[in-house]
């Protein structure tokens, strides 16, 4: 197991995708200034119960599976307020977690195999046209910074379509978090498409 420092949020990310953040709690700025010198990750943790601003006192709750992110994009708007740009890396089963200095959290973890680039199997190549589509329209509408995912678009691989869309679609955090711990990228997009069968709308477009 690995020792990590953890940026507890309400919703996470994939690997792959953009998270945007704004950092001005003090017990995160050095970390984040750290991690962005040294290139070094940190983990995003889901919330299972707890606030993302610190409450003293308050013990938060952590879901089970998470994912490291480096910070790639750092811009200094005041002394105390960070915007920066992270992307989403290996994903982590969390074990125990405890407080350190300065009231950041750290965390135990094993890491998930990362995903063959396993090719899209005929029955759900449109799940993959239809992400195509949207990524042209953004590209097309000049929206595509918008959007939490970036270049190289491998829409030819399960797991990278897989996820984008668990980025996209209005999900519940439990069916996030079960796609994220899915270890079979096939099975993944398989599971995404009855999400989008059974009437979930799409921010990508039609």
């Amino acid at each position: 197991m690995e020792r990590i420092p953890l940026f507890p949020l309400s919703s996470g990310v994939f690997p792959d995708g953009v998270l945007q953040l704004q950092i001005f709690e003090v017990r995160y700025l050095d970390l984040i200034r750290r991690c962005y010198r040294e290139k070094t990750p940190f983990g995003i943790a889901w919330l299972a119960q707890g606030n993302e601003v610190a409450v003293p006192r308050q013990v938060p709750r952590l879901h089970a599976v998470g994912t490291l992110v480096t910070v790639e994009e750092l811009e200094t708007v005041q002394a105390a307020l960070l915007r920066v740009r992270c992307v989403g890396g290996r994903r982590f089963a969390l074990g125990a977690t405890e407080a350190g200095p300065f009231g950041v959290w750290f965390g135990e973890v094993n890491y998930l195999p990362d995903d063959l680039p396993v090719p899209i199997p005929s029955a759900l190549q449109h799940m993959a046209n239809q992400l195509g589509r949207g990524i042209a329209q953004a590209q097309a509408d000049r929206l595509l910074d918008q959007l939490p995912l970036q270049a190289p678009y491998r829409l030819d691989e399960c797991g990278w379509v897989a996820n984008r869309w668990a980025e996209l679609l209005p999900l519940t955090v439990d069916e996030k978090l079960t796609l994220l711990a899915e270890v079979d990228p096939q099975v993944r997009l398989a599971e995404v498409a009855q999400y989008m069968g059974a009437g979930t709308g799409t921010a990508a477009g039609d």
